[in-house]
Formats: structure tokens, C-alpha cells, sequence
């Protein structure tokens, strides 16, 4: 039975790895050759409501890959946020040469530096469903305030918000925005269903 749910879960992995790697290509090439700075400013915002809501419903929709979550579990989804630790970097970056608004890059980077501090904390440590439970409570907090104040700069046509329609920085609301509200949305579900944590895992299984 291991050997099988370590296929599967390898077998999944293989496949992810594959969307997401054919996400990001298509996001840098349509950033690169100009895509997103030809949209209307407006029309970003569906589309990144896109990436959220299309792996929220294959999650809803498919059995396999909600059995594929629940496999590789709370420690992988909440793994995975350490990377806004780099956006956040990113973020400083662009706000030290006036290429996107200051209120921004206070709200974006500043709360993605947290969320992305939390994330390698809460994975450094031993499993806890309360420490999970904050973490995404926290890092979904953080990414409504972000993508609220962007939507609200691109509202009021604040010019330096270009900034995010080319690379690198299109990468982050283009792709891993996408990514992150999705997980933290998979995530709220496991913890809902008291699942996803290795050693409730491994009593399930001694059990069976």
C-alpha cells in the first residue's frame, strides 16, 4: 500500500511540476514579448482571478488531486509560501528605483516578508494544526491586502503599476499569486477535514 501511495504521489508530482512549469513559461513569454503591457490595465485583474480560480476548481472538481494534496499534505502547501520571502525582496527592489507605487511596496513586501518568514517557521517545525491554521490565516490575509491595494493603484491609474506587466515582476501577480491563493484555499480545506498531517496520516493507515 505505501509503495502504491508513493507512486501515485510521484506520478502527481511529475504532473504539477509540468503545469506549472507551462504556467510560468507562458506567463515569461507573454511578459517578454509585450502580452500583458498591450492589455487594458483593467483586464489584469481577471486574469489573475483566473489563476486562482481554475486549480480551486480542478481541487473542487477531481477526486485524484484532492487525494493528491492530502498526500503531500500541510508541510508541502504551507512549504511552498517560503518563496515570497524572494518577492518580497523583489518588491524592496522595485520600490528603491520608484518602479511601483511606495504603498505597494510597503503592503505587498512587507507582508509577503512576514508570510514568507512564517512559512519557513511553521515548516521548521514539528507538525501542529494550530501553527498550520495561523500561518495561512496570516499569509491569505496578506494576499488580500496585496491584491487589494494593486487593484485599487490600478484603479486610480497610478502609471508605476507597469511595473508588474513586465519581468521579473510579472511573474509574481501573473503566476505565483495564482499558486498562493490556491494553496491557502486547499489548505483551509484539509485543515477543515482534520487531514493533510503526516502523522494523522500514519495513524490512519496503522489503523487500517
Amino acid at each position: 500500500m505505501d509503495l502504491e501511495i508513493e507512486t501515485r504521489k510521484r506520478r502527481g508530482t511529475y504532473v504539477l511540476l509540468t503545469v506549472l512549469a507551462i504556467w510560468g513559461l507562458a506567463v515569461a513569454i507573454a511578459a517578454e514579448t509585450g502580452v500583458y503591457s498591450a492589455i487594458n490595465p483593467f483586464l489584469l485583474a481577471p486574469i489573475i482571478a483566473l489563476g486562482i480560480v481554475v486549480p480551486v476548481v480542478v481541487y473542487a472538481m477531481s477526486k485524484g488531486f484532492r487525494a493528491y494534496i492530502e498526500v503531500i499534505g500541510l508541510r508541502s502547501l504551507t512549504a511552498f509560501h517560503i518563496w515570497r520571502i524572494g518577492a518580497a525582496l523583489l518588491f524592496f527592489w522595485y520600490g528603491a528605483h520608484n518602479l511601483l507605487p511606495e504603498v505597494f511596496v510597503r503592503n505587498a513586501g512587507w507582508g509577503d516578508l512576514v508570510a514568507g518568514l512564517l512559512a519557513l517557521g511553521v515548516t521548521l517545525l514539528p507538525e501542529n494544526r494550530n501553527r498550520y491554521l495561523i500561518f495561512h490565516i496570516v499569509g491569505f490575509a496578506d494576499f488580500v491586502v496585496a491584491v487589494g491595494t494593486g487593484l485599487t493603484l490600478f484603479l486610480l491609474n497610478d502609471p508605476r503599476m507597469a511595473g508588474i506587466q513586465t519581468l521579473p515582476m510579472a511573474l509574481i501577480p501573473l503566476y505565483g499569486v495564482g499558486i498562493s491563493g490556491a494553496s491557502h484555499i486547499m489548505a483551509f480545506d484539509l485543515l477543515h477535514r482534520h487531514v493533510g498531517i503526516e502523522h494523522k496520516v500514519k495513524s490512519d493507515a496503522v489503523r487500517a
